[in-house]
């Protein structure tokens, strides 16, 4: 067996998933002086509310964890990646190479992890990625599904899963179906079924055990069943057979993964739920009959039932519906499972297995082929193909050149890419209006209506970042709604300081625009908007004034009426922005009447940036 390798596991379940074969190749490879980094689940499809659970699970791990990174046992360490579910999503592929390459390569540097064996169980998007972006010495490909039924859409697969059987330095698929698909696009393809792990059985055998409490009082025979309770699972022929005889206990040992109504309320059908592995031989023991009770399908023509091995590890009968793997099984191991083709001929080969199946010469056999299957044995030969691979690889020339050259033409590339990328999001933010829709929430404009006061906050430095800009436009606007009769008094309010207070600077400019100086009330100590509506309303209400008409700029207008509804709810207030801020100001045509194509400049992006980090902040604080 290989040892002294480093090994990167994508796989295509999580490590507290039931126990498979996934966890048994890792383990033993790590058992035996191999290094692994076992990748958790990065999805082959889209989550659905019964994936709650599982995501829910991986965020926890990942907080308990190393950044996501923990240490399972000895050379075997496990990474829970939290990223984007949507694996055909372009945008959420994109984001999902950034989170998880990064987190990935720092990991392999600290641990000197280098020159890694890729082994991957998934052929998606997110898994080329990795494999696409790290050095390695060998990539296999362990084909153990038709992920194309799983996904409901094959185009969605096949393209990825094609690269990377073409890619692949060796395959290992789990049939003579999956085997046939790979081999049209690679030759080194070689059938590796799922064994079974021998020796928790026979240790099971030969050491003293009691009988799970919850299956101690089912009543004989027992018909049972072990692993996911998922679609796959013919639940109609489970009725039946119940139905049929009552006599009869069905016992369904193993996590729920799917709606179990067809057999709800049948009082001969018993479902215990997950198991951990190493609990599963004294569940196994007390069955009489085993069964695969799976449904036909373009899947499951592509399933090799692990469990069959494990039920003839105790030497049990084994009844199961006619699927090819089981068929091709029994082609080379003198017909051992029963095989029921229709419902009625189903409940027919357990009748047989409960009478004729029980022989210990036939038990014996059973027992042999499960130990010729075992996951010892098949991970010894699987060693044999990566090492003639490993050399294979090395004893190839090393054509320096190319390499050297590829290198200056990837990095080309890749400039070239982020240079067109920073043009297309210079072009979108500079020349079209994206800013402005952006920014549309935080724009409130109202007629002006008949008021008690006009308030107008000052800007100080605020969103343009310079002095005294935009208070004049404002002061200008408030004046003329005075003198249109809209309210008789006038509240200038700043607390802001160049040379002489805003607010008096303020005064002087609405004198000369023809308010009287007895229309004018100072507000002169407030620092930030919060002040702003803070202090203005204490005037207000001082003075029993009910409502405002509120000027501001365009863009400020979201925050400020916001503080006065969490502040001075009791007050109307009329949004009156300056109706044409110079701030603001942006496409039309310039003093020689051509068009300006730049929609935006970098002062008004900070100007709504600020705004928007300002009711963030102000949301923060309870301001509003």
């Amino acid at each position: 067996m290989i040892k002294n390798q480093n090994i990167i596991c994508i796989s295509s379940i999580d490590w507290d998933f039931v126990w498979q074969g996934h966890q048994e190749i890792m383990s033993t490879f790590a058992k035996n002086g191999n290094k692994v980094l076992y990748i958790e689940n990065t999805g082959v499809r889209p989550p659905n509310f019964k994936d709650i659970p599982r995501l829910r699970k991986r965020i926890a791990n990942w907080f308990k964890s190393a950044m996501g990174f923990r240490k399972e046992m000895d050379n075997l360490y496990i990474y829970s990646p939290v990223i984007l579910p949507f694996p055909y999503s372009r945008i959420a592929c994109w984001i999902n190479r950034r989170i998880l390459l990064r987190p990935i390569k720092n990991w392999t540097r600290v641990m000197k992890f280098h020159d890694p064996i890729i082994w991957t169980f998934l052929p998606t998007g997110t898994a080329m990625d990795v494999i696409n972006n790290l050095e390695r010495k060998l990539l296999i490909y362990y084909c153990i599904a038709d992920f194309y039924e799983l996904v409901g859409d094959y185009k969605k697969v096949r393209k990825v899963e094609d690269e990377l059987i073409r890619k692949s330095d060796l395959i290992f698929a789990q049939g003579k179906v999956l085997y046939d698909k790979c081999e049209k696009l690679n030759d080194n393809v070689h059938i590796f079924p799922f064994g079974v792990n021998v020796e928790v059985f026979e240790d099971f055998k030969h050491n003293p055990h009691k009988i799970p409490e919850d299956i101690r009082g089912i009543k004989k025979p027992i018909i049972g069943y072990v692993g996911g309770v998922h679609k796959h699972i013919d639940f109609k022929l489970i009725r039946h057979i119940a139905q049929i005889h009552p006599e009869w206990s069905i016992v369904l040992v193993g996590p729920l993964q799917t709606g179990v109504e067809e057999i709800g309320g049948l009082g001969n059908v018993y479902l215990l739920g997950k198991k951990e592995f190493s609990e599963l031989p004294g569940y196994i023991n007390e069955f009489d009959v085993c069964i695969v009770p799976y449904l036909r399908s373009e899947y499951t023509d592509t399933v090799y039932p692990t469990k069959m091995n494990e039920y003839h590890a105790l030497g049990k009968p084994v009844v199961s519906t006619e699927l090819p793997e089981v068929v091709n099984f029994n082609k080379e191991n003198n017909n051992l499972i029963f095989i029921g083709k229709t419902y009625e001929e189903f409940g027919d080969r357990i009748l047989q297995a409960l009478n004729k199946g029980q022989a210990a010469d036939y038990r014996a056999e059973r027992i042999t082929s499960a130990r010729k299957n075992s996951w010892f044995t098949r991970i010894e030969e699987m060693s044999r193909f990566m090492e003639a691979a490993i050399n294979r690889k090395s004893g190839l020339s090393f054509d320096w050149k190319n390499k050297f050259l590829q290198l200056y033409t990837n990095a080309r590339k890749k400039i070239l890419k982020i240079a067109l990328v920073s043009l297309i999001i210079y072009l979108a933010v500079f020349y079209t209006p994206l800013l402005w829709f952006l920014a549309s929430p935080l724009k409130i404009s109202q007629a002006p209506g008949k008021a008690d006061c006009i308030v107008v906050f000052a800007g100080g430095v605020g969103e343009s970042g310079k002095i005294g800009q935009g208070y004049e436009e404002r002061v200008e606007y408030a004046a003329e709604l005075y003198k249109k009769g809209y309210a008789n008094k006038i509240i200038f309010s700043s607390g802001y300081m160049y040379i002489f207070k805003e607010p008096l600077v303020m005064k002087a400019l609405a004198i000369s625009s023809g308010v009287p100086e007895s229309a004018i009330i100072l507000e002169d100590k407030a620092g930030s908007t919060y002040e702003n509506v803070k202090f203005s309303s204490e005037i207000l209400t001082k003075n029993n004034w009910n409502s405002i008409l509120l000027v501001s700029s365009p863009y400020h207008m979201r925050r400020a009426s916001s503080v006065f509804n969490k502040i001075a709810r009791d007050i109307k207030v009329f949004c009156t922005p300056t109706p044409r801020s110079l701030f603001y100001l942006h496409g039309g045509r310039d003093i020689y009447g051509r068009k300006i194509w730049k929609q935006v400049n970098i002062h008004q992006i900070d100007g709504i940036l600020h705004e928007y980090l300002g009711i963030i902040y102000y949301w923060y604080k309870g301001y509003i």
